[in-house]
């Protein structure tokens, strides 16, 4: 199960782990700076990129300026990045969201990693547990995500969430 939502701000954890996106973050700009991923010039992460919704848990979606990224939230709570390396096996918990598994990456918490497992590319959310529901926001981005061609690679022991 996904933990519950607290109050806080991804902005001061980007400025750690993302040097490139602190600008954006911090500043009020309507353009996000992101670094794109190794694989984005993939074209299923063009398809990914065209599908993304404008809101995300309530947060609106922002431009940003690298390629197969999407970014939620003023400042922003959620960043998308697409054409991120394919998580091989792990013991991290992995979560069945709309029929697409995401391994769940909480060693920043309150800003928890999700990359999706069994997909190709893959993708990478990065999120604000303090401002948004992760299970509202990869609800959310489901359908664009889900359009990436599986692998065949499934996660064990998942908790699947009900669809919708």
């Amino acid at each position: 199960m996904f933990p519950r939502p607290r109050r806080g701000r991804l902005a001061l954890a980007l400025v750690v782990a993302f040097p490139l996106v602190a600008g954006s973050l911090t500043a009020c700009s309507s353009t996000v700076s992101m670094k794109p991923a190794a694989d984005a010039n993939d074209p299923a992460c063009a398809a990914v990129t065209t599908a993304l919704p404008d809101s995300v848990d309530g947060q609106t979606r922002r431009w940003t300026d690298a390629q197969a990224t999407g970014a939620w939230g003023d400042p922003s709570t959620v960043l998308l990045t697409c054409g991120v390396t394919e998580p091989g096996p792990t013991e991290l918990v992995c979560q069945s969201v709309d029929n697409v598994d995401w391994i769940i990456d909480d060693s920043e918490a309150p800003n928890y990693r999700f990359t999706t497992y069994g997909r190709s590319p893959a993708v990478e959310v990065y999120l604000d547990y303090d401002d948004v529901s992760a299970r509202a926001v990869l609800s959310d981005l489901g359908r664009a995500v889900g359009t990436l061609p599986t692998t065949g690679a499934v996660c064990t022991e998942r908790v699947d969430t009900a669809e919708g």
